[in-house]
């Protein structure tokens, strides 16, 4: 059995072709009006736009993604043989320096030597694998090139559905102003240069480390999350 609310939400059946009429002469005013102020192309090119920009934020992030597991996972080969290096060398030198305060029989100094010899010996090998996850790691970073190129268009065609949908606005709200004097106001009023729109774009992430809002350290993200009750 239905609710008073259920049954009071629900339109009669003999409204339902009048509401759908209604809606359908709607869109069909609304593309009208779009088709007389002549900017049915800039709509539909700014919609074609959308997809195209998510892609590409895909593919950003897809090759950032990439980037840092190369450069994490050169750093997780690169680690061991390093720490290997590490060991070996401070234990070689510490029986080097017991041996000039307390001489050693010639067993234990041809041992040293040898031991000694056998370090030196793995030494460059050691580096040269070093040198080739470092050089891992640099190319990881080639992603900033292609991704910035990307990041480039992606503004630009940030910017041509601002502009196309500004004059789509202006021309519709105020039709018997120019385009120019109206986005020149609607800029003063949003702080941002009409000259300049791109720094609409701006808008993200703090970049000023000294600002009072900036959380800078883990240890202030932690109070953070505490204080936010995480």
């Amino acid at each position: 059995m239905q609710s008073a609310q259920e049954v009071k939400a629900t339109p009669p059946v003999e409204n339902v072709d009048e509401f759908v009429g209604r809606v359908g002469n709607l869109i069909r005013n609304l593309r009208e009006n779009i088709k007389a102020l002549g900017v049915e192309g800039a709509v539909q090119k700014a919609a074609e736009i959308i997809p195209d920009a998510r892609g590409r934020l895909s593919y950003i992030a897809n090759m950032t993604e990439e980037a840092a597991e190369r450069a994490l996972n050169a750093v997780d080969r690169a680690q061991p043989i390093q720490d290997e290096l590490e060991a070996r060398s401070q234990e070689l030198s510490e029986r080097w320096t017991h041996w000039f305060g307390h001489p050693l029989d010639d067993d234990a100094v041809r041992s040293l030597v040898l031991d000694t010899r056998q370090f030196l010996e793995q030494v460059p090998k050691s580096t040269a694998a070093t040198n080739q996850e470092l050089l891992e790691i640099t190319m990881a970073q080639d992603f900033q090139d292609l991704t910035g190129q990307v990041i480039k268009k992606l503004m630009e065609l940030v910017v041509s559905v601002e502009h196309q949908l500004l004059d789509l606005l202006v021309d519709s709200l105020y039709p018997e102003e120019s385009r120019d004097e109206v986005r020149a106001r609607i800029y003063e009023q949003s702080e941002v240069p009409a000259d300049d729109p791109e720094q609409s774009l701006l808008n993200g992430p703090q970049v000023d480390p000294t600002a009072a809002d900036v959380v800078s350290s883990q240890d202030q993200v932690d109070d953070l999350l505490d204080e936010l009750g995480f």
